[in-house]
């Protein structure tokens, strides 16, 4: 075996590697003698076949194990005969014919590369500066969380027969929709329940639905948006044949303790109570997304060094499907974003880069701070995962029980979560008091905000 070293640059390492066919045919000839005592072959005694019959019998199968094999071990050998620490699995390339080496009909020639982990200093997050954003809980937030949870707890009452639909009433209809005269998928609905004015179907569906009474038909025309989801239908005209069975006009709600015993409560007060307890826990979680994205952009600031390309690479590749499935879903192209597809994978590559660098970050504070994930945390977030799909809970369970990357991808946040709060404990983190329109905006349009104010 032969293992070149045949780049050398920043975090890259690159080798060639060639094992002889000769090496190869020994290994096989090993192997078939070691089997040779155990076969009982029609017309040998046994353990009496000779090799060269067992060659054309066995050969080509058992090559490509040993080829296999030559390459994991001379891609190993490679590695640790240089002490390298890889960030990713080595690419192995074959340079010969895969057939030829297997036929042996010639030597075992392939490269390694090899992306090493980035040796860095980590910044001391003890002296890390970060404005955590807060807000109060107002009565008025209170009031209007008591208005929505009135609207959900809403009830109907039948109109009178010849009474036609307002607006905020509430229709049960049967439709079938169709487009140049065919009905499509997702068309069609019966005993549908739709409140006028509600946005919930096709803008302009609802409004040609006012005035209607119980017992009509009556023929809607829309177009599907540009952005509707079903991108073959998006920009087309349709028209639904609607009849209405029943026209519900909603009965007055009173904020009162009628309500509270609606929602299992024993009075107003014991409500409001709770309303506010979880208006606080929805600040505190807006609070720490804000925080959490201040520590990531301080700990991103601080840090500055050379990455593995490998990883960087799958980071975009991922990212780019994502944004490529966007555009696709929603019919666009990146002129539609104002930038070139260059442009818009220069900012995406960017972002790849961000997510690398403080992976590997956070990965050290982590490791040097002896923080993990227990095996039953992460089996609570596969449970809480499982509980997002009714009836498939065990089909959930039973995906994430024998698929180690998407176990991966479950333990991964809950271990970034799990370093961030350790770093908020050790930083200097000022609280700065926002409104509730601020604290509940994405990071990036809140920094905005603050910093034009």
């Amino acid at each position: 075996m032969q293992i070149t070293a045949t780049v050398s640059e920043g975090l890259r390492r690159e080798f060639r590697v060639v094992v002889p066919q000769n090496d190869l045919n020994d290994k096989l000839t090993g192997k078939l003698e070691e089997m040779k005592p155990k076969l009982h072959l029609k017309g040998f005694r046994p353990g009496k076949a000779p090799v060269s019959f067992l060659k054309k019998t066995y050969g080509k199968s058992m090559m490509n194990e040993i080829v296999e094999a030559a390459v994991n071990e001379s891609s190993q050998k490679a590695i640790s005969d240089n002490a390298l620490k890889p960030a990713t699995p080595p690419k192995v390339d074959l340079v010969s014919e895969y057939q030829q080496v297997v036929d042996g009909k010639s030597d075992l020639e392939f490269t390694v590369k090899v992306d090493l982990m980035p040796e860095f200093e980590l910044a001391d997050v003890a002296k890390l500066k970060i404005e955590r954003l807060v807000g109060d809980v107002q009565d008025a937030d209170v009031d209007e969380a008591l208005k929505r949870l009135a609207e959900q707890a809403k009830t109907y009452k039948a109109r009178e027969p010849d009474a036609a639909a307002e607006k905020g009433d509430l229709v049960v209809i049967n439709f079938v929709g169709k487009v140049d005269g065919a009905e499509f998928a997702g068309g069609k609905a019966e005993k549908f329940q739709l409140t006028l004015g509600s946005g919930q179907l096709i803008a302009g569906f609802e409004d040609q639905l006012i005035g209607v009474k119980a017992g009509q038909s009556r023929e809607v025309k829309v177009t599907f948006p540009a952005d509707y989801p079903e991108v073959s239908l998006t920009g087309k005209e349709a028209v639904f044949d609607v009849s209405v069975s029943e026209v519900k006009e909603p009965e007055p709600v009173s904020i009162d303790t009628e309500l509270a015993k609606k929602l299992g409560l024993d009075d107003l007060g014991t409500l409001k109570d709770r309303v506010r307890e979880q208006l606080k826990a929805d600040f505190a979680r807006a609070s720490r997304l804000h925080l959490k994205r201040r520590i990531l952009d301080a700990l991103d600031a601080k840090h500055s060094f050379d990455l593995p390309p490998a990883m960087v690479e799958s980071e975009f590749e991922g990212i780019w499907k994502q944004v490529e499935a966007e555009l696709k879903r929603e019919g666009k192209t990146a002129a539609d974003e104002g930038k070139s597809e260059a442009e818009l994978k220069a900012e995406y590559h960017a972002i790849a880069e961000r997510r690398v660098r403080l992976g590997l970050v956070l990965a050290r504070i982590g490791e040097q701070n002896g923080i993990t994930v227990a095996p039953d945390e992460v089996q609570r977030a596969v449970g809480a995962r499982a509980r997002q799909f009714p009836g498939q809970e065990q089909q959930v369970f039973d995906f994430y029980g024998r698929n180690a990357q998407a176990l991966a991808e479950i333990r991964a946040p809950i271990f970034e979560d799990k370093v961030v709060d350790f770093i908020a404990e050790l930083a200097e983190v000022t609280d700065k008091k926002v409104d509730r329109e601020t604290l509940f905006m994405d990071p990036d349009e809140a920094a905005e905000k603050l910093k034009s104010s």
